[in-house]
């Protein structure tokens, strides 16, 4: 179970008293914590994009352009290598990060891998990370996640005794 801090309750709190969706009022007026729980643990509507926080070398090489790939210089192999040993998984939440492989896959050789880079990096947030989120949470500008994961009946409940 995620851990909530106490202003993310009293965050979490002011939300559930807040909220004016009929779904959720009635399940706030049955006092049904496990369906507000899973009410918050659904993607976000409108759709809310957010970084994702952890990315595999496996699933970034499996989003290269093989042509792109095939013309890099040998200095950029050389950092790829590099990134692949040290780094299992990485955070393209961080912006060093995302610069890194932009800056590798530079130039009109890498046009199609930092598209599909890009694309890998995000994921839409669920109800509860959007209400932690910090930013704008577009395509265009994504969000970065404070709280990931999902909330249980448990969160709930402490919420509404904070």
């Amino acid at each position: 179970m995620s851990h909530l801090t106490t202003p993310q309750l009293t965050t979490l709190k002011a939300a559930i008293l807040a909220e004016t969706d009929v779904a959720f009022v009635a399940l706030r007026t049955a006092n049904n914590e496990t369906g507000m729980a899973a009410w918050y643990n659904v993607d976000a509507a409108p759709v809310f994009i957010a970084w994702r926080t952890a990315v595999t070398t496996r699933e970034t090489g499996q989003a290269f352009n093989g042509g792109e790939w095939a013309g890099m210089t040998g200095a950029n192999h050389t950092r790829l290598q590099t990134v692949a040993q040290y780094l299992e998984s990485y955070s393209p939440a961080l912006s060093d990060i995302r610069a890194m492989f932009n800056d590798i896959w530079s130039g009109a050789g890498g046009t199609l891998t930092r598209a599909s880079l890009l694309a890998l990096w995000k994921r839409s947030a669920k109800r509860v990370e959007k209400l932690f989120a910090a930013g704008v949470g577009t395509d265009a500008a994504p969000a970065s996640l404070v709280f990931e994961g999902a909330i249980t009946a448990q969160h709930i409940s402490d919420a509404l005794r904070t």
